[in-house]
């Protein structure tokens, strides 16, 4: 590790410690040219796929603008950030699960639209409505359906 203030290579591990969810090492070194003690941090680096956007282009994945769709969709509605943390973390789990460099918007969109209805169902026919460019009130109605419960069977008397 090369020493942020005197530039050398060569530096010693003084002490190793891991955090407590054991996802962080965090390392205190010395530098054995100019002895200054600096701190690092290692973490393993996992990729998630390129998001391939329906025009083409691709961006990377980034789970702020993922959290910005959940927040917009759950506006004034009764959600927790653990929630929705939680809901983040299983895409990114399935995503990793893929073992895919690309996903398409499409397919991501889907898998945020399942996490949506199994949090609240007015956020998930909020998004639904612009995701799937709803055009008209029979498109909502379709959309309300399919998360309704049914009805349960009459009885003969």
């Amino acid at each position: 590790m090369k020493c942020p203030f005197c530039g050398a290579v060569d530096t010693t591990v003084v002490d190793t410690r891991i955090n407590d969810d054991g996802d962080i090492v965090r390392r205190r070194r010395r530098c054995l040219s100019c002895d200054k003690r600096f701190t690092t941090y290692e973490r393993a680096e996992i990729r998630l796929p390129q998001v391939v956007k329906k025009n083409g282009y691709r961006v990377d994945y980034d789970r702020e603008k993922l959290a910005a769709s959940f927040w917009l969709a759950l506006r004034k509605r009764p959600a927790t950030t653990e929630a929705v943390d939680g809901a983040i973390n299983r895409i990114e789990e399935k995503l990793l699960v893929l073992g895919e460099r690309e996903i398409g918007s499409e397919k991501l969109g889907e898998m945020v639209m399942r996490e949506l209805k199994k949090l609240d169902k007015v956020a998930y026919i909020r998004f639904a409505s612009v995701y799937r460019d709803f055009e008209d009130v029979d498109d909502f109605s379709d959309a309300i359906r399919e998360i309704s419960p049914k009805p349960a069977p009459r009885r003969g008397r």
